[in-house]
């Protein structure tokens, strides 16, 4: 623990801590959600306030009557749409920047990271588990990679050679050259966030999904996100050629390979939804 910690308090470019996420998940497992509570804590980031309203007054949402209330806003909107949009917007602060380290361009992180996300979230729903856990969960899963990639940055070359010319996994990789890896890093920084055990877990062992006692399931559910989003081509560089498939995380979630195809369609056709929010936020955020 104390070696993961040192990775992490050497970074000189740490994402903000998206400190809204763990307490909203809190607020929405309680037996009768207060929406008050809700409005409280978004009205704390005026950017996502911004993003709120601006969501709610856009075509896809919008009433003859413009909104420019947050508790009415939210009321009008539902709690998971507010939610979605608050660890999308959240996500991509964080995991937008390039990651050179990993040879990652501009919001590809993000664009792999919210893929798996939505596939997860999909699946986890049909099969009526927490759905916020798990997309919170998905679309964090590699916030690992932001701490190591200013380590990999300058042996970027090593990092590709342990991948394709020894046939290592991305993890083995990493071990080998750092001695840690951005899944068990991962885990430790959304520890440190504060958010549920069950996330931490998942995060840590969405690569071996089975080892996540007692959270397997949710692990498996990122797990098959991750694959879904690599499936779908929002993956980067030689990091594709580097994934290992695991069946038993299939089986953990009771999903049957031939699923799969029609889970990638769904997950395309949720993406333009999520992805006109995103557009709505920022021009929200522009209007600050």
């Amino acid at each position: 623990m104390e070696e993961l910690d040192n990775y992490i308090n050497q970074v000189k470019h740490l994402p903000p801590a998206p400190r809204i996420l763990p307490l909203l998940l809190q607020i929405l497992h309680e037996p009768d959600t207060d929406s008050s509570k809700v409005v409280e804590l978004v009205s704390l980031d005026p950017g996502l306030t911004a993003n709120v309203l601006q969501l709610c007054n856009s075509a896809y949402f919008a009433s003859a009557m413009q909104v420019v209330d947050i508790h009415e806003a939210i009321t009008r909107l539902g709690f998971q749409p507010v939610y979605q949009l608050v660890a999308a917007i959240s996500g991509a602060r964080a995991l937008s920047p390039p990651q050179k380290g990993y040879g990652i361009d501009k919001s590809e992180l993000w664009k792999h990271s919210v893929t798996s996300a939505v596939a997860a979230q999909l699946i986890a729903r049909d099969k009526h588990e927490d759905e916020n856990i798990v997309f919170t969960a998905a679309l964090l899963h590699d916030i690992g990679k932001i701490v190591l990639s200013e380590a990999l940055e300058h042996i970027y070359t090593k990092l590709n050679a342990e991948i394709e010319e020894k046939q290592a996994s991305l993890l083995e990789a990493e071990k080998n050259l750092l001695g840690v890896q951005h899944a068990e890093i991962g885990g430790r920084l959304l520890a440190r966030w504060k958010f549920p055990d069950s996330l931490v877990t998942a995060v840590w062992y969405h690569h071996d999904p089975m080892a996540a006692e007692p959270h397997q399931t949710i692990a498996s559910y990122v797990y098959v996100g991750n694959m879904i989003a690599y499936f779908m081509g929002f993956g980067y560089g030689h990091h594709a050629f580097a994934f290992r498939g695991r069946a038993e995380a299939l089986e953990c979630i009771g999903l049957k390979s031939e699923q799969i195809a029609v889970y990638m369609i769904r997950t395309f056709e949720q993406m333009q939804f999520i992805e006109m929010m995103i557009r709505q936020g920022e021009m929200g955020h522009e209007q600050i």
